[in-house]
């Protein structure tokens, strides 16, 4: 009963052992991604912002006509 509890207890402490601090790479970043990142980024706030200012012309134009 004791080997039992043994090899349980060992399978649970593998587990938690840290191999692959051994094999960790270097990290880099491409200047190249994170400028089309922005770009991007840039022009999507850019489309957002325009069907916003058309949507609220519409709805001011809309709203203009219902009432007068």
């Amino acid at each position: 009963m004791k080997n039992l509890g043994q090899s349980v207890k060992e399978k649970l402490v593998e587990k938690y052992l840290d191999k692959s601090s051994s094999q960790s790479l270097p990290k880099s970043t491409d200047i190249n991604v994170l400028l089309n990142r922005v770009k991007n980024d840039q022009k999507n706030e850019y489309k957002k912002k325009l069907y916003f200012s058309a949507a609220a012309s519409t709805g001011l134009l809309l709203f203009g006509l219902i009432i007068f």
